[in-house]
């Protein structure tokens, strides 16, 4: 059968010749090296040498302040939250060697799912080995053949590659456009099954969506909710909860998705819900079934930061403090954001380029600033960026040495006059 596939389209492969699967990624490859005989560092191969805190390491021998790290509340230094991974890694061992389904559930896998109910006030919690995972799991799992996606044009590679993994019909709508997204789904046959995916905070700009009003027009057309919070989990909202919670659709919301390497700290990801069928998907989720689950010493560390960030308080107040005061400084001086003002803990700034993204990236690595540099694809609408998280550690000398780095950096560069 196989003999009588069609082959017109099929490159030429010069008599003797073996096909090479990786000449695909030549072009790739190519525009590295360009970008490596300009002189400047590898921005996507940084080595931290040795990581003094929550906003401090040492990168190619040199103190250098981290801007780029999502670690939003600190945790990841915390005391409480460090002994806890040494006292299951002393009674446990260094790793499961199995599945959760087999012999992969340890008794903090069920401690961290407890604080995750607890933290989200909800029945349900399942872990996942990423934040990655568990958008991959749950997105391919809860929508099957028959059933619509309907997602944001700017999701993140993981909504998208769970829409993939499945069998689902995907619609894309226009980023943040509650009008696009009532307009397509009311495209959509009335019986099918819907699964709307939304996203808190966007990790490239830093920007906020309008959960309260999507929510309601995806509940008008008959559509579940997923809501990814993985970067506003920690400090969004009176609890912590998120963007979905700080704008009141709890209520609404069928599952809410995120991550443990963000605002806790460590490595995980994880999704609530208050389903009274919840627990059927680690029954048919292959990203939950079919991988070996987080070592205890990693689940020890984000139940007690867990636990711990449902009383930072004065930490979010802080974290909010530092963005906004990073973002109206950076403003102030002339830089183009992502926003208008502090959506986030992300802020995002536009340069014209890869030559001048490169540049701006290179100096303040060069004065002792590490932060996140992003092109296309990563990027929406093919921009170049210089991508700031903060973090509710950094403390009031660190923002103004960051301002006076970004400041000299930006106009050494031309950026800014």
């Amino acid at each position: 059968m196989t003999d009588s596939i069609a082959t017109a389209d099929a490159p030429t492969i010069p008599a003797g010749a073996k096909p090479d699967l990786m000449s695909k990624f030549d072009g790739l490859i190519a525009e590295r090296q360009a970008l490596l005989d300009s002189g400047v560092t590898d921005p996507f191969a940084i080595v931290m040498e040795q990581v003094k805190s929550p906003t401090e390491a040492v990168i190619k021998g040199k103190d250098t302040i981290l801007l780029g790290t999502y670690n939003y509340m600190g945790m990841t230094f915390d005391p409480d939250v460090i002994q806890a991974g040494k006292d299951a890694l002393d009674q446990f061992g260094s790793g499961t060697n199995g599945s959760r389904m087999l012999n992969g559930t340890f008794r903090d896998h069920m401690e961290v799912e407890q604080a995750l109910r607890d933290f989200y006030g909800t029945t349900g919690a399942i872990v996942f080995s990423t934040g990655y995972m568990a958008n991959l799991g749950m997105i391919s799992t809860l929508a099957g053949k028959g059933d619509y996606i309907i997602l944001d044009a700017d999701s993140h590679a993981s909504i998208y590659d769970g829409c993939k993994q499945g069998y689902a019909e995907i619609v894309r709508f226009r980023h943040n456009s509650v009008e696009d997204l009532d307009k397509r789904l009311g495209r959509l046959p009335a019986e099918a099954g819907k699964l709307v995916v939304l996203e808190g905070v966007y990790s490239m700009l830093g920007d906020v969506a309008p959960l309260k009003e999507m929510v309601a027009v995806a509940k008008k057309h008959g559509a579940m909710v997923l809501s990814d919070e993985a970067h506003s989990m920690g400090f969004y909202g009176p609890n912590g909860r998120g963007v979905y919670e700080d704008q009141g659709c709890e209520g609404d919301v069928d599952f809410i998705v995120g991550t443990f390497s963000k605002s806790v700290g460590t490595v995980g990801g994880f999704c609530v819900s208050n389903h009274p069928k919840f627990e059927a998907i680690r029954l048919a989720c292959r990203a939950y079934i079919f991988t070996a689950s987080l070592p205890p010493s990693v689940v020890a560390t984000a139940a007690t930061s867990i636990r711990k960030l449902q009383h930072a308080h004065n930490k979010r107040q802080h974290l909010w403090e530092n963005a906004r005061a990073v973002h109206s400084g950076l403003k102030e001086m002339g830089f183009k954001l992502g926003t208008e003002s502090a959506e986030s803990a992300i802020i995002a700034v536009i340069l014209d380029d890869q030559e001048q993204a490169v540049a701006m990236w290179q100096a303040l690595l060069d004065n002792g600033l590490y932060v996140n540099m992003a092109r296309p694809p990563a990027t929406p609408a093919g921009t170049f960026l210089l991508r700031c998280s903060l973090c509710a550690e950094h403390t009031p000398e660190q923002v103004q040495r960051i301002l006076g780095m970004f400041k000299a950096a930006g106009q050494a560069v031309g950026v800014i006059g």
